[in-house]
């Protein structure tokens, strides 16, 4: 019986073609996260959604405005005394103010500055994200939103109202509330002819 002849020049290229995978291979992998990175990455988004959450599947009237310290928008509502004054006149409603887009940051010191932040109505939150990059949020319990401030108004487990690109106007704000509160029932009125 004889043995299998290799050529040298053939078994130089098989070398090099296992080299040369083996180098694609290993320079394509990503590392590998720690389990500390997982657990960040599992538990991140869900701190400040949470209570959210809860509060809108309670049935109750709540406010959700996401803003942050840095804002110009943001702090020209606060200036206003327009969220101090609804905060105040409004103390069956749960609003929540979640900061975004601030690293973590709650901004509680300029809530309370304004009026705001020591109400025993307000809940005060904070989305770890940065301001920009990959990471930053671009929905929020659900709901997208791509500008802030922004405000959405739940009722029932239902979103009312949404408004989503800029600072908002409080008489309409509270017309809202109102509305919101309200019974829409059209019984008793008299039915369109057809």
């Amino acid at each position: 019986m004889s043995r299998p002849r290799f050529s040298p020049y053939l078994l130089e290229m098989s070398i090099l073609r296992l080299s040369l995978l083996l180098f694609l291979t290993l320079g394509c992998l990503k590392p590998i996260k720690g389990q500390d990175e997982l657990d960040r990455d599992l538990t991140r988004k869900p701190k400040a959604e949470e209570p959210v959450r809860e509060a809108i599947s309670s049935g109750d009237l709540i406010v959700v405005h996401l803003w942050a310290p840095w804002c110009p928008n943001c702090q020209a509502e606060l200036k206003s005394g327009g969220w101090e004054k609804l905060v105040k006149d409004n103390p069956q409603v749960k609003f929540y103010f979640v900061s975004v887009w601030d690293d973590g940051k709650d901004g509680a010191a300029m809530l309370t500055k304004f009026g705001v932040g020591d109400q025993p109505n307000v809940t005060i939150l904070a989305d770890k994200g940065p301001r920009s990059g990959d990471t930053k949020i671009k929905q929020f319990a659900g709901m997208p939103f791509s500008w802030i401030p922004t405000t959405w108004v739940f009722k029932g487990g239902d979103l009312h109202y949404a408004l989503n690109y800029g600072e908002v106007r409080f008489d309409v704000l509270q017309q809202f509330l109102k509305d919101s509160n309200s019974e829409w029932s059209h019984k008793g009125e008299p039915k369109l002819a057809e």
